[in-house]
């Protein structure tokens, strides 16, 4: 029987049981964090990755490329990526969301060239935010423990599932020829980055300890996104160092809750979706989600 070839997919999740295995145990695990050490291993791998290379990509992306060009790009991946949200509407019962989901892709596409502009917003639609872990959410299974996963960044136990889920249901992994697929995937991940970098700067000079900060923050945010209910630093769990502390707290500096590799990710406080999206035709602000949360990898995310 021939076998499908799951290509990235299959790497990341070898890489990530090896990393595991690999990592000693802490003897007194942070609450709520009980693979620490693991995931700071990850976390730090990450961001070097991200320091050596992606940022410099993404930072000679947005030197060479105009402003007007990257929101394009960054529409265009944000219109395939409503199509995924609009499927995990529905299997959350939103119909009038998944709907209006629809209207967006419907729209964009036609009267937007293909996604080049984002008309949808300028006509009032909102851009809603979801994923096959909000919806696992929606059904009462619990996050699980933080994860960090390589390339990926930031997730939970749950969370993960939706690598998988969005792999096959991203439209883009059935792009032919390979080459093809390879190029989009290279654009989508710097076009992804350069959009993140004011926000991972941000960050870099904000935090004292750039894991508690994207842990705590990684955490409220998705509270937030699954619940519609803002996290106090009381109903989280106590870190160690005073930035985290201070992402805590409902008025911790907004930043993009998807950061690729992981690397100095990106995070952002408790905020409604519509706070987020799309600056319309103009394609997405810095620090908004740009584009949803599993669209910077072909069929996986980076959040």
């Amino acid at each position: 029987m021939k076998h499908a070839k799951l290509g990235p997919l299959a790497a990341i999740v070898a890489s990530t049981v090896l990393t595991l295995s690999a990592c000693a145990t802490v003897a007194t695990p942070t609450p709520g964090d009980p693979l620490e050490s693991a995931n700071r291993t990850v976390f730090k791998f990450n961001d070097a990755l991200d320091r050596a290379i992606l940022k410099p990509a993404a930072q000679g992306y947005t030197w060479a490329i105009p402003q007007g060009v990257r929101n394009s790009v960054t529409n265009v991946f944000e219109n395939v990526g409503d199509t995924y949200t609009m499927a995990n509407d529905l299997l959350q019962g939103k119909v009038a969301d998944g709907s209006e989901d629809l209207m967006r892709v419907v729209m964009n596409t036609f009267f937007g060239v293909g996604g080049l502009f984002d008309v949808a917003s300028q006509a009032g639609l909102p851009k809603h935010n979801q994923d096959f872990g909000l919806t696992l959410a929606h059904y009462g299974v619990p996050p699980g423990p933080y994860l960090v996963v390589p390339l990926l960044g930031p997730s939970t136990l749950r969370d993960s599932s939706d690598f998988i889920v969005t792999y096959f249901a991203d439209p883009l992994t059935y792009v032919k020829p390979d080459w093809v697929n390879a190029v989009l995937f290279g654009v989508r991940l710097v076009n992804s980055r350069a959009n993140l970098l004011g926000a991972t700067d941000l960050l870099s000079g904000a935090a004292l300890d750039k894991y508690s900060f994207v842990r705590n923050a990684y955490l409220q945010r998705r509270q937030y996104l699954s619940t519609g209910d803002s996290v106090s630093a009381a109903t989280l769990p106590v870190y160690d160092d005073d930035s985290a502390t201070a992402a805590a707290k409902p008025g911790a500096a907004a930043m993009s809750a998807a950061a690729p590799a992981g690397a100095s990710a990106v995070v952002a406080a408790p905020q409604p979706a519509a706070a987020t999206g799309s600056t319309g035709g103009g394609g997405s602000a810095t620090g908004s989600e740009v584009p949803p949360l599993g669209h910077y990898f072909p069929g996986l995310r980076f959040k």
